[in-house]
């Protein structure tokens, strides 16, 4: 047992220097139970005129973030709403998202985030799992994913905002000309209108929100089943932006972040958000992920000479890396930072953009669960490629058996495969630390089968299987739900979609399983979108046979179907599971067991 559940013992291997463990992280550290709505109001009077964010052309500095959050937040009080009320926020990445959501925290009201591109009946299920008081809507939005649903949805007060609510003159004129012709809107009947809330004068009322409080609802486990809601409290958030404060150690404040990941995820909640307003960081805000050429111009027009950090998923920077005009543009030392998440980051794809750049991709590795950050590579000194690097100061992981989570798998031990080649020992990666949620929304045995106690720490079951090299570095393998078992042998989907993608003709590859028909087993499926040179010259039945040819026989696909693009989320990740449910041989072997043929 141990006094403080956050200290960690600094014997352990990812300590060293052989690790890659930088001098300048501390291995411990004191986590204040500190919340959100101080964070900003410390960095506002520290960096007052410094700009806190950039959305069309306009800028707002800490000054005018501060006092506008206090304005929404006196009008939101107004409006009857109190501690721990839930406000929807159905908003692209905006002005308006980062104020409401500072709003909400200064109240100790509880902000949920609602995907902009989700359709109307996923909102209504994410507003009755968090039991949304309120909804803060872009107007253009409200027609086709609010309105449908007002009459079952348990919202009582609705807040309308247009895009260019809080853009100057200039700025909309701007907006009008070159990004839709027109301004969008629409009308949300019986709103309130955010544009006449900002005239409120800022008269906080005086609200005791306490580090434990819950700070945030994000639903999570799509791909997985029904979504539900993952409780974040102010302490799991102030800690983990705390935590990435210290590993980003050479950032400094006046540095820009890319906010292209929407600010509904906990990806960029943290990574674009709470770490650029801990820091006295700016946001490059983008309302949709942009196009190259436009993103390219606008780090070579906006880039801080304090340098420009890249929170994104492995597809933003393959793309980056392969647009052809990047050439046209010298982005070298202004993208100096870049950290991958949401899914695996490839070789190729890193040197690429590091060529181009000349600046540092990491990976990191997190969950909606631990808020979500719990590892990353150095950004300066040694790294592993290939491992999810090493986990933040005060967090601890293991890998333990994936049935009996008593039993730690020994970093380095190694085991035999199927065919009997000696290979590290996998088993599932847990993880415990202050980002560590507290728990599901109303779902006490969902929290119980994820989180668990051991050794005085709260430890989350990841679901995701790796193994720990003798240097204590995670690999990840793939997500435990996601195993394919092949006629006994089992496959792991990252592994086959990375030995495809060694084709020269293959760009991108999904891979899941199938069930078979006659069996309790699955096949394996291959989806592949093939670069734009080899289209029409390469069929599947020739990458088969190469699979067949650089493969073990149990992993070559058994089907592999060429397609034009793969389907990712919101922050770019592959979606498996919308692939293998709509393939027509996973419903004919799903149609077959359920009738037990």
């Amino acid at each position: 047992m141990t006094s403080d559940p956050f200290k960690v013992d600094e014997s352990h291997l990812w300590f060293s220097k052989e690790a890659g463990w930088p001098d300048e992280v501390p291995k411990n550290t004191t986590f204040e139970k500190r919340v959100l709505g101080d964070i900003l109001r410390e960095t506002a009077k520290k960096y007052p005129d410094k700009p806190a964010m950039w959305f069309q052309g306009v800028y707002m500095n800490y000054r005018e973030l501060d006092d506008t959050v206090d304005r929404i937040a006196t009008a939101l009080a107004n409006l009857g709403l109190k501690k721990p009320d839930v406000v929807a926020l159905l908003l692209p990445n905006s002005f308006q998202y980062v104020v409401c959501f500072y709003a909400c925290m200064r109240l100790g009201l509880i902000v949920t985030g609602c995907n902009p591109t989700y359709k109307a009946g996923e909102i209504l299920h994410q507003l009755k799992t968090v039991n949304a008081k309120a909804m803060i809507v872009l107007d253009f939005l409200y027609p086709t994913a609010v309105a449908p649903i007002r009459e079952k949805s348990p919202v009582q007060i609705y807040i309308k905002t247009n895009i260019t609510d809080l853009l100057g003159l200039s700025a909309v004129k701007k907006f009008l000309g070159s990004v839709l012709g027109k301004i969008p809107k629409a009308d949300v009947p019986d709103a309130k209108d955010f544009k006449e809330m900002l005239k409120t004068a800022p008269a906080v009322p005086k609200v005791n929100v306490e580090a434990d409080d819950s700070a945030t609802y994000i639903m999570t486990g799509g791909t997985t089943g029904v979504p539900k809601a993952a409780i974040l409290s102010h302490f799991n958030c102030v800690s983990n932006a705390y935590q990435s404060s210290l590993w980003l150690f050479k950032v400094k404040s006046g540095s820009a972040v890319l906010g292209i990941l929407p600010l509904f995820h906990s990806f960029a909640m943290t990574c674009v958000m709470n770490i650029s307003i801990t820091l006295g960081c700016w946001m490059i805000l983008f309302p949709k992920p942009p196009d190259m050429e436009v993103l390219c111009q606008t780090i070579q027009k906006l880039g801080p000479p304090e340098g420009t950090m890249f929170p994104g998923a492995e597809v933003l920077f393959k793309r980056l890396a392969e647009f052809p005009g990047v050439k046209n543009y010298d982005l070298a030392g202004k993208l100096n930072l870049a950290v991958s998440g949401a899914g695996p980051l490839h070789r190729p794809v890193q040197e690429a953009y590091e060529k181009i750049t000349k600046g540092r991709l990491a990976e990191g590795y997190g969950l909606t669960e631990s808020t979500p950050v719990v590892s990353a590579h150095p950004f300066w000194g040694n790294r592993k490629i290939g491992t999810i690097g090493l986990p933040f100061p005060g967090t601890e992981w293991r890998i333990v058996e994936i049935n009996d989570t008593s039993i730690t798998i020994q970093p380095g031990e190694m085991t035999k495969d199927d065919d009997g080649e000696v290979i590290p020992k996998s088993g599932e990666l847990i993880v415990a630390g202050p980002q560590v949620m507290v728990g599901y929304l109303n779902k006490p045995d969902e929290t119980a089968s994820h989180i668990i106690e051991m050794d005085g720490k709260k430890w989350l079951l990841t679901g995701d299987i790796g193994f720990m090299d003798d240097q204590g570095r995670v690999t990840i393998n793939d997500r435990k739900k996601q195993l394919i078992k092949n006629k006994g042998w089992s496959v792991f989907p990252t592994e086959v979609e990375t030995l495809m993608m060694g084709h020269e003709a293959v760009n991108e590859c999904a891979v899941a399983g199938l069930p078979e028909a006659t069996t309790a087993g699955e096949i394996i499926k291959a989806w592949v979108v093939i670069h734009p040179q080899f289209i029409g010259k390469v069929t599947s039945e020739e990458l088969t046979k190469w699979a067949k040819e650089n493969m073990t026989f149990y992993k070559v696909p058994a089907h592999i179907e060429i397609i034009d693009e793969i389907p990712k989320s919101a922050i770019g990740k592959v979606m498996r599971r919308t692939l293998q449910e709509a393939d027509p041989l996973y419903i004919e072997g799903m149609e077959k067991r359920s009738k037990g043929k």
